[in-house]
Order: structure tokens, then sequence, then C-alpha cells
């Protein structure tokens, strides 16, 4: 395996507090030096130099929540597809949901998605596990076994665990594991045949809505049982000033609790749904703008702790339909860091912050390998362009479901290169 050295380079290390000039060296897939002093080092026999023209060099991103089609629907995405995807994006590292046919809910199953992975993706690729059986939200999965056999989180995907008794139980039985249990909170009966945010302009387009509390209720009754149970608790995907408000007392409380957002809901609100535009129909829905800055006031404090891209993807047959009767979900691996730099240029979020909520917080949240630039770990690394605009074409996304809510936006921040363990899967 080569060595490579990025030199002239503007590091961003959430992992040491470090946003500076300097010299990355990577060695046998991992991490030899980094910092304004690694150049000192010299560089090792036969590197290829890399001169960044003070570009960032990242750790890769550490998406937590990425559904995929396969085993059940490889026409929406395949783990290999995913993965080219993730690349481009400057995703060194995936969380796959449970969400595929059949349910990720046995060790065959976790060991199925790690070999396949193995043989086909090009960038880590984590399993997650249901909570229950079958989804059905009444038998708890053998927890110890998918812990063992590679399963690095615990959670329904879509779906909402309706008995608080089910929940009580899964939390002490994942915490005697010290396993995260990540739950997406929607109250089946208030939402009900909800489609879009409720307010003002669903009236107007005459949809049925969906309220905050939908999604603030179950929460706030999980906050309880994490504090119960002192279980390790994730709410997977929030979307309201509710919710973050709920999150922040239940921290400040000491509760070992964490959350993560969409950054489609830290970009858009309901008003971009416009006429009808179904690649907006997502779940939670799009909110009010007053949430949506709620959701960037709560990554910039610290109640939030993660950005996920929640890439859902749909094909045709599923979203070319009336907006009431499409499916919910979007693609976002290939846009998530792009999408995400509209905060740090609009000046909402520190540069490091915000590559702290995409890589170091969510490895730290599961124990995964990478999000850091020190020394000795792996060498999953992106090359920014944090200022290069690019317009996002139906024509170049990787992913085989193309549903983006960014189709035709301009973006600034476009990944240069991409690599993981010391091996370049992507480069522009």
């Amino acid at each position: 395996m080569s060595a490579v050295v990025y030199t002239n380079a503007r590091i961003v290390d959430p992992s040491r507090g470090l946003d500076e000039n300097g010299t990355v060296i990577v060695k046998d897939g991992r991490i030899l030096a980094s910092g304004t002093d690694a150049a000192n080092q010299g560089a090792p026999e036969e590197a290829e130099i890399v001169d960044c023209l003070g570009h960032a060099v990242l750790p890769g991103l550490i998406d937590a929540r990425v559904f995929i089609g396969e085993p059940g629907a490889e026409h929406r995405e395949t783990i290999a597809s995913a993965s080219r995807a993730a690349a481009a994006g400057g995703v060194t590292s995936i969380v796959m949901m449970p969400d595929t046919n059949p349910v990720i809910d046995d060790v065959a199953l976790v060991e199925f998605v790690l070999r396949t992975a193995r043989e086909t993706a090009s960038i880590n690729v984590f399993p997650s596990a249901a909570i229950t059986k079958g989804f059905a939200g009444r038998e708890l999965c053998e927890f110890g076994l998918l812990k063992e056999a590679g399963a690095v989180m615990l959670t329904e995907g879509h779906k909402t665990i309706a008995s608080p008794l089910t929940m009580r139980r899964a939390l002490t039985y994942a915490r005697d594991l010290d396993i995260v249990i990540a739950h997406e909170t929607q109250d089946p009966e208030l939402a009900s045949s909800g489609v879009m945010n409720e307010g003002l302009f669903a009236s107007w387009l005459g949809l049925a809505g969906i309220p905050r509390e939908a999604e603030a209720i179950p929460l706030m009754r999980d906050l309880m049982l994490a504090r119960l149970t002192r279980g390790r608790y994730h709410a997977a995907k929030i979307s309201t000033a509710m919710s973050a408000e709920a999150m922040a007392r239940a921290k400040n409380e000491g509760v070992n609790v964490s959350a993560g957002v969409s950054i489609n809901h830290l970009a858009l609100n309901e008003n971009d749904i416009g006429d009808y535009r179904t690649f907006f129909r997502l779940s939670p829905p799009l909110r009010a703008e007053e949430d949506r800055l709620a959701m960037v006031e709560a990554i910039r404090t610290g109640a939030i702790d993660i950005i996920i891209s929640s890439h859902d993807p749909q094909d045709v047959d599923t979203k070319r339909l009336p907006f009431a009767e499409a499916e919910a979900g979007a693609i976002g691996l290939e846009t998530l860091l792009s999408a995400s730099l509209r905060l740090y240029h609009n000046g909402d979020v520190p540069l490091l912050r915000l590559v702290e909520c995409l890589s170091t917080a969510p490895a730290r949240l599961l124990g995964l390998p990478g999000g850091t630039l020190k020394p000795g770990a792996p060498a999953d690394l992106v090359l920014v362009d944090l200022d290069a605009p690019w317009l996002v074409r139906e024509a170049d996304i990787r992913s085989l479901s193309k549903n983006t809510c960014f189709e035709g936006a301009r973006m600034q921040g476009r990944v240069l290169q991409t690599m993981v363990a010391g091996r370049k899967v992507f480069t522009a």
C-alpha cells in the first residue's frame, strides 16, 4: 500500500480541536502524522505528494442512518451503489438500517450485510439490527448475539415502538450490553393520514398535516424511560423545536441520551414543497422555518449531536405519484457534506463543530473507528474544496434512485478526493 503526503492543507480535526494549515501523511492505511509539524517527519520513500492548494482535509464523514434496498429491493439501492454514492460525497462509513426484506433481525442477516460489503463496497459498512423481531414491536431480538455478529446499533428503522414496556425492556437489555438504542418517534395515531407538517401551508395545499406533537410525545416518553433505565438512548431523527428543547432538558439532567437530525431538516422547510413536489415528501415532514432554525441552533449548542443524510432511496413508481400517495424519503449521501456546508458559509455553525457532527461525534457515539486524523487512526479522510460551486444534476447522481431534495440546487463546497484505509475510492 503506497504512502501519500497531503501538503499545504487546511486540517480540520474536531477530535483534537484542530483547525490549522499543515501536512497529513498516510502510510500503510493509517495516519502517520497530521498537523503543522507533520512535515518535519519527512515524506516516506516513494510517497505520492498531493498539494492541497489550501483546500481542507477532514476526517471521513460517518453517516449513521442509511437505508439500502439490499436484500429485497435491490432495484432501489444496493450496498455497492450506495458505497459509490457515499464515496463521491466524502462519506467513508455508513450505518445501514435494518429496513430490508427480510428485516435484519437475526445473526445470519447481519453476517450477510458484512459479507456483501466486504465483496462489493468501497467504504466501511456497519449494519444495525432490529430491536424487535420483524419490527412487530413485541418480542425483543437477541441483542447480545446481534452485537457479537457485528451490529453496531439497534433500531426499528422507520417504525416507532408503541409499547412503553417493550421500550423499557429494550433499554434495560441494551444497557447491560452497552449498545445504543436508536429510535425514530412518530405517534401513528396522531400522525394518522398526515403527509406534511400541520399548519397554514398544509391547509393552503389541501393536504392532511402531521402535528409536531406526533414526534414530541413519544420522544418525551422515551427520554423518561432512558432516565428510568439508565440505558443509552439515541433520538434517531428529530425535527421540531419542542423536541430539541426536550433533548436539552434531558441532557442537562444527566440522562444518557443523544440525538440526530437529517440535513434535509437543517437546509429546507415546508415551503420547499411548493407545488406538490413529492421529492420533498419526507418522514418526519419538513417543518416550519422556526423549527428549522431551532434545529440549526441545537446543532450549534450541542442539544443535537450528529447530522445524518437519512438516505432513503425510492424509485419512480413510488415517487411520481400525487403527493399524498407518494412514499416518504429522499436520497442524500452525495449531497450530505455540501448541503451541510451551507450552515458554515452562512455563518450559522463553525466548521469545526459542523465536521464534529458529521464525523467525530457519530464515531464516538457508536464506538466506530474513524472520525479523527490523529496519528495511528485509520486513513479515512476527505479532501474538500470548501468554496467550489457545483450544480446537483440527476444525470450525475450515482445512487440507483434519483429522489434527491436538492435536484437543480446550487452548492458551494465539493469533494475532490475520498480515501478509505489509505486507498483512494473517489477522485473528482
